[in-house]
């Protein structure tokens, strides 16, 4: 199970080749869907409207016929009395004369359902069709009554086809003559429009079908494509993702090197000369004792003086690396000592300005901040000649903002300013204030820079989590 688990799982590529790729896929299934749903509803709206156009211009056409029929036999008709049983005769013998094409032909039933003409289908004659249906179900002969008794009408059966003996759809069309109580027709098969709409149905289907192939091949060649593009993109990607660690690499080297000199310098420009000083005033007392110096005491005074100057050193670079006030007080309190701090060091005015927080920062964001703070200082130390420093420290609805001002020369220009602006302590900034997901804004005139850093309110606790927090310290 872990197995298939393991060869289930998709590399970092495959999931980008698989999110780029499933909605384009899902898209046009969908689109392929769709066409051929609105192509098929749209055909067979149309078909059905062939359909109708036929089948009227056959409704047309047989009454057409019966009228044609009706002028035949009018001349006798009309002059008849109703039990005229030669009339009678003569009109169907008229009628069974008058066939057409290869299954067209005039019928007659009485009202009582018997047949009287049937030319083509001469079994039918003088026998009752009363409640004959189709095998469908369909009442014939008196549904025919019942409509030549209305005056005339259509009526749609399937009936067998005089020429083959297949049974087909056929519409017909009958009058009534009242006198005789005659229900006089014809029909006509329309087995051909069926075919003809069934031609039509199978067509429409095969260009549906058509249509899908065309879809389904375009979008295998945007696939191929798009994983062409991702193959050839992630290779590219890749390499210029190693490429980019190998100098992230070689910063954070530098980085470290560059801090381990600064401790380094600390260590030996300061604590080292100072325990240097105590050594020699305490051998200084030494002698002095020896030689029995009243002034001993003074040597060993100035010792203590150089290792009181010599624990504040380390205490200062013990900060330095890692500010206990920034745990303990959270970042407010830190960045205003941080602030006081450099204001005593520089002689550089400062002004620190901030709304309590109430440690409500992730310990990282309050860490990045810090060390934001710390590097904005020393480029303003370095490099800008200012002579009043402001920082503005508060939270609010997004998050929370650090915004540092002052008032001196501002980056370089011409030249020289993309150079500046790259500096690696600019890009520790940045790389910091990324890894919140924060954004670091930094503007630069002549007459001042503003460093401003926001990092996103997911770094900001809530007060529940604080409150967890300060009793876990507590206990």
């Amino acid at each position: 199970m872990k197995n298939l688990y393991s060869l289930l799982r998709l590399s970092y590529g495959q999931q980008l080749f698989v999110l780029a790729t499933l909605p384009l896929i899902l898209a046009v299934a969908a689109i392929a869907i769709l066409v051929a749903v609105q192509s098929r509803a749209l055909a067979e709206k149309e078909i059905q409207s062939l359909e109708i156009q036929l089948i009227e211009a056959k409704k047309a056409e047989l009454k057409n016929y019966l009228s044609i029929a009706r002028t035949a036999f009018g001349n006798i008709y009309g002059p008849a009395l109703p039990n005229d049983e030669q009339a009678m005769l003569e009109v169907s013998q008229v009628l069974s004369a008058m066939i057409y094409g290869q299954d067209g032909y005039f019928f007659v039933f009485d009202y009582d359902g018997t047949n009287i003409v049937s030319p083509r289908q001469t079994e039918l004659i003088n026998r009752n069709w009363a409640g004959l249906t189709d095998r469908r179900g369909t009442n014939i002969t008196d549904t025919l009554i019942q409509i030549a008794r209305t005056g005339g009408g259509y009526h749609s059966f399937d009936w067998p086809k005089p020429s083959t003996g297949e049974t087909a759809t056929m519409v017909s069309f009958v009058i009534g003559l009242q006198d005789w109580k005659w229900a006089v027709g014809t029909g006509i098969f329309i087995d051909d429009i069926q075919a003809t709409v069934a031609q039509a149905r199978a067509g429409v289907e095969e260009r549906i079908r058509n249509t899908f192939f065309y879809i389904l091949g375009i979008a295998l060649a945007a696939v191929l494509l798009v994983f062409g593009s991702g193959i050839f993109i992630n290779i590219r990607e890749r390499r210029l993702a190693d490429v980019k660690l190998k100098a992230l690499t070689q910063r954070v080297f530098d980085a470290q090197e560059e801090e381990r000199g600064r401790v380094a310098r600390e260590l030996h420009d300061g604590i080292s000369q100072i325990l240097v000083g105590v050594r020699f005033a305490l051998d200084t007392s030494r002698r002095r004792l020896e030689k029995g110096d009243e002034t001993a005491g003074e040597s060993i005074d100035t010792a203590m003086s150089h290792l009181s100057t010599a624990i504040q050193e380390v205490r200062r670079i013990s900060r330095d690396l890692r500010p206990g006030v920034l745990d303990d007080l959270g970042l407010g309190p830190a960045l205003k000592s941080l602030t006081e701090e450099f204001g005593v060091r520089t002689g550089i005015k400062t002004d620190f300005h901030t709304v309590p927080f109430r440690n409500r920062l992730h310990a990282d964001a309050k860490f990045s901040l810090y060390r934001i703070a710390q590097e904005a200082f020393t480029n303003i130390e370095r490099h800008s000649g200012a002579t009043e420093v402001s920082m503005d420290v508060r939270s609010h609805k997004n998050g929370a903002t650090m915004r540092i001002t002052d008032n001196g020369r501002g980056f370089p220009q011409g030249r020289n300013a993309k150079h500046a602006a790259s500096g690696l302590g600019l890009r520790n900034m940045q790389e910091r204030i990324e890894q919140l997901n924060g954004t670091l804004r930094i503007q630069s005139t002549a007459s001042g820079t503003i460093i401003e850093a926001q990092v996103p309110l997911a770094q900001v606790l809530n007060a529940d989590a604080v409150d967890e927090t300060r009793e876990r310290k507590a206990s």
